[in-house]
């Protein structure tokens, strides 16, 4: 099976570079995104742009491809899912949800300059980087990409409840299955408490799995792509 690999904010397809030979060694045909604006130079990027980057690669895939989600990018799935319901024969989120229609995409922090530059580790103490030593931080800061201001604050547009019936693997890396499930009883992800088909998989990680467990994260996506 094609599987789209999206990652989250200041990453683009080189993020996924320890899981792609994983995923062709387990029998599928990995694809990572590099989105406009994060990887390409665009500046002036728009979540519209990112949107249709994400349509591009599931339209051109022969068949119907799982479609991952990694963070913010939760919503960039959850989007393809709304706008390809046919297409799509699964989308994977990992450590995030998708933001609900007429919410801001991933307006998180300060913006400089007409965009929003990684903050460093502070934010991210704790459960989300403790699987991460300073090699791999000096890794992923190094390579993080100032996110466009129009993707940041672009608005989510979700249009055609079909998407629901997409079935969604939530991969739990710094939360477990039972925090998921409880945060999404309490309103957290108003479209994933709608979902007809929802499973969870625990990940004993932190926030950035593609970096610290990318063997394990590949057999997680594996196995959605293959139930």
């Amino acid at each position: 099976m094609d599987i789209l690999l999206i990652a989250g904010l200041w990453l683009d397809g080189s993020a996924w570079d320890d899981v792609v030979p994983e995923l062709t060694a387990l029998g599928h045909r990995p694809i990572p995104l590099t989105l406009p604006g994060q990887g390409d130079g665009a500046a002036d990027a728009t979540l519209d742009d990112q949107v249709a980057a994400v349509l591009a690669a599931v339209d051109a895939a022969p068949g119907r491809p799982l479609v991952v989600g990694h963070s913010a990018a939760a919503s960039l799935a959850w989007l393809a899912a709304d706008a390809r319901p046919e297409k799509v024969a699964k989308v994977a989120l990992i450590g995030g949800f998708p933001a609900a229609d007429g919410q801001a995409y991933a307006d998180l922090f300060a913006m400089e300059g007409g965009a929003m530059p990684f903050p460093g580790w502070g934010p991210f103490e704790g459960a989300d980087a403790a699987d991460l030593d300073q090699e791999a931080r000096d890794r992923l800061a190094s390579a993080a990409l100032p996110v466009p201001e129009g993707v940041a604050r672009g608005v989510v547009r979700l249009t055609d409840e079909r998407r629901f019936d997409v079935p969604v693997v939530v991969v739990c890396p710094e939360f477990t299955p039972a925090q998921a499930k409880e945060w999404i009883a309490a309103g957290e992800s108003p479209d994933l408490a709608r979902a007809t088909h929802l499973e969870y998989v625990d990940l004993d990680s932190g926030h950035w799995p593609m970096a610290s467990r990318p063997r394990d994260l590949a057999r997680i996506l594996a196995e959605a792509a293959g139930s």
